[in-house]
């Protein structure tokens, strides 16, 4: 019975769509638990919860082969359409295959990436990584996804003709392309340069343009800065390349913060130095680093005092100052009311005599 069967091509060819089916189905669901297997142990790189987005693409790749199969032309009746199929079939396999390596790379680098905390008071290393990770990571996918079009245009031999005939004459278009998009090239470089070398990472505290804020966001073009309130504001990666800004985390994250107080002549400043002591050692704000109080300036009608004092991060930085200058002030309107600077007006004797006559 089966070798009446196996006479017909039909149903010859329905046989090898059958089998190639299963063995498409074993292979997929082979592979699906392996990855599951895999998965349950945290020390792995693939995780849990991300071996769908392998599977999905795999399964999309295997199945591109089954397109391809002359078998499955003959018992679907669709001889005629061979090269449809055919190309269906290598555009199936191109976005399978890419959609695959773009989802690897994201598994990668977000399993490299959980490992860093930003979000700790050293996070140094882990701004540097996340910083790493995120350009280098729009790097790849911008070139994979440029390649796999690039490779789908080419399989269709119409386009492949026009491109050989564009390559010939790539000369002249090639300059004038390049000027065109000079500024374009050059804020991808820029954005590559600072993958490298870093003169900025995600969460660095920076003043540009005289706004105070955090790096949110380094692309390939642009970078995202969160000011301190609320605002975003954007931009282009060359700025960080060619112009000057201020950096307060490039190193470390601790910083130093200063209060100026402008007071009369009489000033007490051991008070003050004592006092500044008492605030700091109230507070969780200070690191127990630097502590001091100097006469910094002296006018006529005032001397400059500076209070100096040091913390973890520019934000406790910003709110230990807040905190020191409210105390001070507070400090000497309660005991010393005249070391408040003021304005003295001297008048002559004989002049306040000729007055009050």
């Amino acid at each position: 019975m089966l070798e009446s069967f196996l006479k017909s091509s039909t149903n010859q060819s329905l046989l090898y769509v059958i089998i190639a089916f299963f063995l498409i189905l074993v292979v997929y669901f082979t592979t699906v638990q392996v990855l599951r297997r895999f998965g349950k142990n945290p020390d792995n790189i693939i995780p849990r919860h991300a071996f769908k987005k392998i599977t999905f693409p795999l399964f999309l790749i295997l199945f591109s082969f089954l397109v391809r199969m002359e078998s499955l032309r003959d018992v679907l009746g669709l001889h005629d359409y061979t090269y449809g199929f055919r190309k269906t079939s290598t555009l199936m396999f191109i976005f399978g295959t890419t959609w695959l390596i773009l989802n690897i790379i994201k598994i990668i680098k977000n399993r490299v990436v959980e490992k860093y905390d930003i979000h700790t008071s050293d996070n140094l290393k882990a701004r540097k990584i996340r910083t790493q990770f995120n350009i280098l990571e729009r790097i790849m996918v911008f070139v994979i996804i440029i390649l796999a079009i690039g490779i789908a245009l080419m399989s269709f031999e119409s386009i492949r003709e026009i491109g050989v005939s564009i390559f010939a004459s790539a000369g002249v278009a090639g300059i004038i392309i390049g000027f065109s998009a000079q500024k374009m090239i050059g804020t991808i470089l820029a954005g590559i340069q600072i993958a490298i070398t870093q003169p900025i990472k995600i969460d660095d505290v920076v003043i540009v343009d005289g706004e105070w804020g955090r790096i949110e966001e380094i692309t390939l073009t642009y970078v995202v800065i969160k000011i301190w309130d609320k605002r975003r504001l954007v931009v282009p990666s060359t700025f960080f390349i060619e112009k000057s800004f201020q950096n307060w985390t490039k190193t470390s994250a601790d910083i130093l913060g200063t209060v100026f107080l402008y007071t009369d002549y009489n000033v007490p400043v051991d008070a003050i130095r004592k006092e500044l002591t008492r605030i700091l050692e109230s507070t969780d704000l200070w690191d127990g680093e630097a502590n001091n109080v100097q006469v910094t300036d002296s006018k006529a009608n005032y001397v400059e005092v500076r209070a100096m004092m040091s913390a973890k991060d520019s934000s406790m930085a910003w709110d230990l100052r807040v905190l020191v200058r409210e105390k001070l002030i507070g400090f000497l309107q309660q005991n010393y009311p005249e070391s408040l600077a003021r304005t003295r007006v001297y008048m002559d004797q004989t002049e306040a005599l000729e007055k009050t006559d």
